[in-house]
């Protein structure tokens, strides 16, 4: 089997935000916090396939916010420093980043020198009262500008991921903003992903089912990339990689039965799971090869 990305959970589903469309849902407490235990003989075979498969790209991420689990990620990087992978990414939502420097300056650092390259930072707008509003509705939400400067100086790349949402981010002129926001503060990349209406717990789902984006607003969306932006990759059963005077824009297809190939030589994913089991769906647990 062959797999276009390596996706690595980190921790438990533990997360200090309250996003509604989350598969989490789940505050840290005492057992959540706790870090698994991670079989990393398993490991090193998900390695093993993934580089045969000619992966370039590693996803740390979690089914909460892996930032609870940082032993755990300098664990993961240095058995991932061996293989050599291009680029390996961590998929955040960075609120602890910004309000608790002092503990996490250390360990970025040690993950820069251990071939962490990307962060990908999860929002749902470039506008401060509406991340709070999704994030974290009852404290204060985190200023983008200083935390997306602050990777910088440490030598990350960045990536925003924007999860839209009807009447957040659901036209031109948010994308428009969106875009600009990116280009002004020097981000390397940008992701727009309508958030997924499928395989969500019950109280997720139904947010969805009221605050998801029609299939009329995805073409819109689309088509107006098309006409202000130079299509640079179709990436299959993924998303196309646009230029928008100048700042690069993803529309990502989201994971659901759509993007799904039967062809055991294109998967779109191998994930790994701290307990050693390596799948190739995340909500399909036939999807399974050890």
């Amino acid at each position: 089997m062959k797999f276009k990305m390596f996706s690595v959970v980190v921790g438990k589903d533990a997360c200090i935000a309250s996003c509604p469309f989350c598969v989490s849902g789940c505050k840290p407490n005492k057992e959540n916090l706790e870090s698994p235990k991670v079989n990393f003989r398993n490991f090193n075979i998900a390695c093993n396939l993934a580089n045969r498969s000619g992966v370039d790209t590693v996803m740390l991420t979690s089914r909460g916010e892996p930032l609870l689990y940082p032993d755990q990620i300098t664990g993961y990087l240095e058995v991932l420093k061996e293989y050599k992978f291009p680029f390996i990414e961590l998929q955040t939502n960075c609120i602890l980043v910004e309000k608790n420097r002092d503990k996490y300056d250390s360990y970025l650092k040690k993950w820069y020198q251990l071939g962490l390259t990307t962060i990908t930072i999860s929002v749902v707008s470039n506008k401060k009262e509406i991340n709070k509003r999704i994030y974290q509705p009852n404290s204060e939400y985190i200023e983008l500008e200083n935390l997306i400067k602050y990777l910088h100086e440490i030598g990350f790349s960045l990536r925003l991921t924007c999860v839209m949402c009807k009447g957040m981010m659901d036209n031109e002129q948010d994308i428009e903003n969106f875009i600009n926001f990116a280009r002004e503060n020097k981000v390397e990349q940008v992701t727009l992903r309508p958030v997924n209406d499928e395989y969500r717990r019950q109280s997720a789902h139904d947010w969805i089912e009221i605050n998801k984006l029609s299939q009329a607003k995805k073409e819109e969306i689309r088509g107006y990339l098309d006409r202000v932006g130079t299509r640079l990759l179709v990436l299959e059963r993924i998303g196309s990689v646009y230029d928008v005077n100048g700042q690069n824009v993803m529309y990502s297809l989201p994971l659901t039965k759509y993007t799904r190939d039967e062809n055991p030589e294109n998967g779109r994913q191998l994930i790994f799971f701290p307990d050693g089991h390596i799948r190739y769906e995340w909500e399909m647990e036939g999807g399974i090869l050890l």
